[in-house]
């Protein structure tokens, strides 16, 4: 076998445990860090000989074996704090090496693969004019860090690229190493857990530090070298959403005050990073009329500035900035409630939505382009990139509510109107007929005279909210209302409804639609169903008008739960073919189809490489448009700095265009044949999936009383609850939930069960190869799933499984998982041709078996500590450590929820 790389001598990782070990020593003694230190040599030495005999079958260590058992409680908690700090800072310059790598998944070298394969500039600018990119921050709860970790950490990858430029000290003059020892000290200080649960609040506020200090200086600049790859100005095709504030889908704390908070917060902070920049534009632009001749609209400008001040008599650029603060200190006034931060001595009129601001902006531009020295774009070239980009509104806000509850909504406001008396007794077609005759009627149906449920009002509530976004903040502050569970034209026409109560759908010749009624299809038959459900809808003459004059139409398709209703090759699967069968779909109806990606981090709810993702999509379904989730902790791993966020912004940037525009990579016959294969597959893993998780007595027993699902509910990590009703079904469980808490306990068990059965009933395992070398989609599902087989543990799994009571059952049902997770391990080695796992992808595994000593002995410790939380032990250092080990856990697998 060949010699395993050892990503142990990477330079940064070296460098920054040697910092983590001298804090360890000087705040917890020789004692902890001695015991500390022989525990990781163990566990290391352990997994060394593990990897260099992988035939052997029982690798399984007890705790007794690596020392942890000398180990008092409180060394317990600081034991577990140094191990999931280490990984932090191993995830750490795990993401430097992938910025300084790329992987050649940018922007520019997606233009020159397109002019290769022969296509021309004008048919990527035609793209690029109707393109839209949109990552979309959500709230979703599998962030176990708290803030403060994460910007200390942020700090520290700072220091570390200035330490890569050469540089000895800091700003500030500190020396740069210890400026990081400080850091990583702090971070040893800094308390893990939260104490209080999060609430929206915290949750809007999170999202907006990304949006404020990342996205909004990184996006202007990323447009800068986009320009400058393709030769012109590019549009403003990439830009951020969220649906932190707006996302009530099983969260009751979700209310209209919430909303308006995260449209205010947002607006706010948009409008104040565009007063610093004027300000800084008026100290860099000192031009001079004694030198130059200057444009009339920037003389203009100037002139009703109100700006008189003798020492800038002689520059209008100066003035007319001033003039445009002052305008902007007004719209903040106006949008916020309160006055600028920096007043100016200056008083304007507000400016009334962000296409004037850049109105005044390029004529500033224009002006100094005249100059061929000032003809890049510059601070304001940058500044006008961000206003087209971000706008009074900073990231579009989606609203998103479950179907069943606007079934219940509109049921009350046709009853109490006297229209309807039992909606909800009505059959398909006649709620649609019902529907589109009162969306043809401009009268409302809810009354300020009439009394309604919490639940009636609180929606309502939403929609007037929304309608006041559109009033205050333009347009594109909310575009799309998302319905959770779309199981029927109905679903989207209720929205319609909702919307029209504020003005917000308009009926007419034709009618219009301010925000877009977006179906969310999530399980597999949803997924099956979709196809129909929107010929239906575009059948439709009135909603045919709205979607044509808009130019397309969204759908969102959900990984979650599909995968947790079918397992991951199904979900796989079903999702390409529900993408595949939308687009004729579409194309008859003559709209442009945009899809909406409802990812997550972890493999079982559709994480993994975007770009390889974006790229492995049917042909002809992304048309250059596409919106993507961003959730939990790869919010922070992705985004946590303008490098990585540059970085990966450019690959999602890329991969679209090239999804769209590259040529069709398999011939008819291929497709064909791929397709009939998948079925079978899908098919094979579907049956035992469900056949597991599903159709096995006591399974709900087994899966809680073998991983922390009970204990992970105490990490406070977010502001919804874990199941969408009061049951312990796995039905009613939320997927993030689901696949967290397997990913603790190293089983991933949605990421990849099923798929072993499915190999092993096909019988042309050529063919499975050519599929896994020739198509994408494929290629993409097997890396991903190979990934999540190298994370998992199944010997640290079996241990887990001693934890449930009742002996038979978890002989049986872990039985069965067991000899699930190799026989795909060992198809997937057959079909990929590998003599063990990632032995084709070298750095991953390099990544994955540093972290593998790390996990082992939290993973040990949090099983024996959740035996004596369970026998009724009530010391709170058992409760906190168990908490932090599963923190812990989470840091080391990075994608696992």
């Amino acid at each position: 076998m060949a010699t395993l790389p050892r990503i142990e001598n990477n330079a940064d990782v070296r460098f920054l445990g040697a910092k983590l070990g001298e804090v360890i020593r000087a705040y917890g003694g020789d004692a902890l860090f001695e015991a500390t230190e022989a525990i990781r040599k163990a566990s290391v030495d352990r997994h060394r000989g593990k990897a260099d005999d992988e035939a052997a079958e029982d690798h399984g260590v007890a705790a007794v074996d690596l020392g942890l058992e000398k180990l008092g409680l409180d060394e317990t908690l600081d034991f577990v704090r140094g191990f999931m700090l280490f990984s932090m800072l191993a995830n750490l310059a795990e993401d430097r090496q992938g910025i300084a790598a790329e992987n050649g998944a940018d922007f520019a070298s997606a233009l020159k693969t397109l002019a290769d394969e022969g296509l021309d500039h004008d048919a990527i600018a035609d793209l690029l004019a109707h393109a839209l990119v949109a990552p979309v921050l959500t709230a979703h709860p599998t962030e176990v860090r708290r803030k403060s970790m994460i910007d200390h950490r942020n700090r520290i990858a700072q220091l570390m690229a200035l330490k890569d430029l050469g540089r000895e000290e800091t700003p500030e003059g500190d020396r740069i190493d210890d400026a990081i020892l400080r850091q990583v000290a702090l971070l040893w200080q800094t308390r893990v857990l939260r104490r209080e649960r999060l609430y929206v609040t915290d949750e809007v506020e999170t999202a907006l530090s990304y949006l404020r200090d990342v996205f909004l200086p990184a996006l202007p600049a990323l447009y800068q070298r986009w320009d400058r790859a393709f030769g012109a100005r590019v549009p403003s095709f990439l830009r951020p959403g969220s649906w932190i504030g707006g996302d009530r889908d099983g969260n009751p704390f979700v209310t209209a005050d919430s909303l308006r908070t995260a449209l205010a917060k947002s607006s706010e902070a948009v409008l104040v990073y565009y007063m610093d920049a004027v300000h800084t534009l008026g100290a860099e632009l000192s031009i001079s009329t004694e030198h130059v001749a200057v444009d009339a609209a920037v003389e203009a400008l100037a002139d009703a500035s109100g700006d008189t001040a003798q020492s800038r008599r002689d520059e209008p650029y100066r003035r007319a900035l001033s003039g445009i603060y002052a305008r902007l200190a007004a719209t903040h006034q106006a949008l916020t409630g309160r006055p600028a931060p920096r007043p100016g001595p200056l008083h304007g009129d507000r400016y009334a939505d962000p296409q004037a601001f850049r109105a005044d902006l390029v004529a500033l531009a224009h002006a100094l382009s005249a100059g061929s020295a000032l003809r890049s774009g510059g601070a304001l070239g940058r500044l006008i990139r961000a206003v087209e980009t971000f706008g009074f509104h900073l990231a579009t806000l989606d609203l998103r509510q479950n179907s069943a509850v606007h079934e219940r909504v509109v049921a009350e406001l046709l009853k109490v109107s006297g229209v309807e008396a039992d909606y909800l007794a009505l059959d398909e077609a006649a709620r649609v007929v019902l529907l589109r005759r009162e969306l043809a009627n401009a009268r409302p149906l809810a009354s300020r005279f009439s009394t309604y449920s919490d639940e009636t009002a609180s929606e309502l509530a939403i929609v007037a909210a929304a309608a006041d976004a559109h009033a205050t903040y333009g347009p594109a502050s909310i575009t799309n209302y998302i319905v959770s569970m779309a199981q029927s034209v109905s679903d989207l026409l209720e929205i319609n409804l909702l919307l029209k109560e504020v003005g917000l759908y308009r009926p007419g010749q034709p009618a219009t639609a301010a925000i877009m009624a977006v179906p969310l299809f999530e399980t597999i038959g949803d997924l099956e169903a979709a196809p129909a459900i929107m010929t239906d809808w575009f059948a439709l003459p009135e909603i045919a008008a709205i979607a044509t004059a808009r130019g397309h139409q969204e759908v969102m398709i959900g990984y979650s739960d599909s995968n947790k209703d079918g397992g991951y090759l199904t979900s796989t699967w079903q999702l390409s073919k529900a993408s595949t069968a939308l687009k004729p779909v579409f194309e008859s109806a003559g709209v442009g189809m945009q899809l909406f990606h409802g990812r997550g981090g972890a493999v079982g709810r559709g994480g993994g490489s975007a770009f390889a993702a974006i790229r492995a999509q049917p042909a002809g379904t992304v048309q250059g448009r596409i919106r993507i989730t961003e959730q939990g902790e790869v919010i922070a791993a992705k985004y946590g700095t303008r490098e990585s966020a540059m970085t990966n912004l450019d690959a999602i940037a890329a991969a679209t265009l090239l999804a769209t525009l590259e040529p069709e990579r398999l011939s008819n016959a291929e497709n064909t044949q791929f397709a009939t294969a998948m079925d079978a597959l899908s098919d094979e893993a579907f049956a035992a999936y469900r056949g597991l998780v599903y159709g096995t007595d006591g399974f709900r027993t087994f899966f809680r009383q073998m991983t922390p699902i009970a204990e992970i509910a105490g990490l406070k990590i977010g502001s919804r609850p874990a199941s969408r009703k009061q049951s312990d079904a796995i039905e009613d469980l939320r997927a993030i939930p689901w696949v967290f808490s397997w990913a603790q306990a190293r089983v991933m068990l949605p990421g990849w069960y099923g798929v072993g059965q499915a190999i092993d009933a096909f019988p042309d395992k050529g063919l499975l190869t050519e599929m896994a070398e020739g198509w994408p989609l494929f290629a993409s599902a097997l890396a991903n799933m190979e990934m999540v087989l190298a994370k998992s543990d199944i010997d640290i799994a079996a241990r887990y499984a001693r934890l449930v009571e009742d002996g038979a059952l978890r002989d049986h049902i872990f039985g069965r998982i067991h000899d699930g997770w190799h026989r795909t391990r060992d198809g997937l080695l057959t079909i990929t041709r590998q003599s063990r796992l990632l032995e084709k992808h070298p750095a991953l595994d390099a990544s994955i078996r540093l972290r593998l000593p790390y996990i082992e002995p939290l993973n040990l410790l949090q099983i024996e500590l959740m035996k004596r939380h369970r026998a009724g032990e009530t010391d709170p250092r058992i409760g906190e450590g168990i908490l932090l080990s599963i923190n812990g856990v989470a840091t080391a697998l990075r994608n696992s929820g």
